[in-house]
């Protein structure tokens, strides 16, 4: 089954300050994540042993009239597609091979496969339920909501915005529009209705930014709001062992399931995935690389939920953003990467001085000012006297994780590993020279302080 949804921001919309890396990733993100966790309330029979993935784009709609075409377009294609899909699979299940169905069905008109459907199997097509030939349409409307009750017990009420699910035969219809005052006051007035549409023009707004080629690709996700579903889940602070193993496992699932992604490092709620120089996954469109990524991260995550968490059910789905830079050279990659590990160790020094002062009873506004201005060398003498040695702290804390394909000691077959060690150090790439597929592996030694502009932006 194509599973195919559209989603209208408003057209003055500050969302992400609108950027459309942020806006896809973290609608098909939360999307991924929220489809796992009701699919139990719809399918109570069923595990859900694959996990759903989607792709995203962003599609610029230049005016009402646009919007209203797209729509149509939209809603027609279900007609069209549904109506075939029905003629195809009351074909097969009648005895027909599925090819054989197929050129039977080639080349015919809609009355054509009307008149089929009611002729062999009896089956009038405007009698199928909306929902198959028509679409759903989630709209937000206004309701009266119960917000509290006066001391006599009467209820006060207010008006909140409500999303129902709608059916209609045609959602590109000014009547249709004028039904819903959420549509016409935070969208627009549709003109009168339009027969026909040109899906060429509408897909001249379909901008595909492709990634450049001959360049190292590295998608960043970083959970969103991960500040409050890690206190609405009780993770322990300033690390939680568990939740960075699910994080690790959700990365091994990813290098697993796309090839061209040779190399990850994560460190708590991010991680970084590197794709092979010459890959062409998706013919390196940004937005499918990218919401691909995103949506089976969050889907894994969802579902290996209670592998981690057996005796816990997350309170908000979990979702996360992601974004893709191109990094022509080894070189400028290992900085990126060196500059994720003293990225990790910075803020795992900074954390776990900040949660023992906050145990030990000050304030979070107290530690932050004790922290201010501190350097490393400040930070470990705390420590030592909360009887810490930072550096005999786990190193998954204190480096993150690297996750690689390697080969097997024992079957020599490759296997993907994560491992927890020094990416600064060139040793590592030495060691591991397939990973970048060098010939030569380069001597250069990185620097993480240096001033390189490395950020993802």
């Amino acid at each position: 089954m194509l599973v195919l949804l559209s989603f209208v921001l408003k057209k003055e919309t500050t969302f992400y300050e609108r950027r459309a890396s942020k806006i896809l990733s973290i609608i098909v993100s939360f999307f991924s994540s929220t489809f796992v966790t009701k699919w139990k309330e719809f399918f109570s029979q069923k595990d859900l042993s694959v996990p759903p993935s989607f792709h995203s784009r962003v599609i610029s709609c230049a005016s009402m009239e646009v919007l209203q075409a797209y729509l149509l377009w939209r809603q027609t294609e279900c007609h069209t597609s549904n109506l075939y899909n029905t003629c195809l699979w009351k074909l097969v299940f009648s005895g027909k091979s599925e090819k054989e169905a197929k050129e039977i069905l080639k080349g015919t008109q809609k009355q054509e496969k009307n008149e089929l459907l009611f002729q062999q199997f009896g089956i009038n097509y405007k009698d199928l339920p909306q929902i198959f030939r028509q679409g759903s349409c989630a709209i937000k409307i206004k309701v009266e909501d119960i917000v509290k009750y006066r001391e006599n017990g009467t209820p006060v009420k207010r008006p909140r915005k409500k999303a129902v699910i709608v059916h209609s035969e045609n959602i590109a219809t000014k009547g249709f529009w004028n039904n819903y005052s959420c549509l016409t006051e935070e969208l627009g007035l549709l003109a009168e209705g339009i027969n026909k549409i040109k899906p060429e023009y509408l897909r001249s707004f379909q901008f595909e930014s492709k990634l450049m080629l001959s360049t190292w690709i590295v998608v960043r996700i970083d959970g969103c709001h991960f500040h409050r579903f890690c206190e609405d889940n009780g993770f322990q602070k300033p690390n939680d062992e568990q939740a960075l193993n699910l994080m690790n496992s959700c990365a091994v699932s990813l290098l697993e399931m796309f090839k061209d992604i040779i190399f990850a490092y994560g460190v708590s709620d991010e991680y970084s995935f590197v794709l092979k120089k010459e890959s062409l996954l998706y013919q390196r469109r940004s937005s499918e690389i990218v919401s691909a990524i995103v949506s089976l991260f969050t889907a894994m995550y969802a579902m290996k939920w209670k592998e981690f968490f057996p005796e816990k059910d997350f309170k908000e789905p979990p979702y996360f953003d992601g974004r893709s830079v191109c990094y022509p050279s080894s070189e400028i990659l290992r900085d990126y990467l060196a500059w994720r590990q003293v990225d990790c160790h910075i803020n795992n020094q900074y954390n776990t001085c900040f949660w023992l002062l906050v145990k030990s009873g000050k304030s979070r506004t107290e530690a932050q000012s004790s922290l201010k201005g501190t350097q490393t060398q400040e930070k470990n003498e705390l420590l030592t006297q909360f009887g810490i040695d930072y550096n005999a702290l786990p190193i998954m804390f204190r480096m993150g994780s690297s996750v690689f394909q390697d080969k097997d000691e024992l079957t020599g077959n490759d296997k993907v590993v994560v491992e927890h060690c020094n990416i600064i150090d060139t040793c590592f790439w030495k060691e591991h020279p397939r990973i970048l597929n060098e010939e030569e592996p380069l001597l250069t030694i990185l620097r993480p302080h240096s001033n390189k502009m490395l950020r993802l932006s």
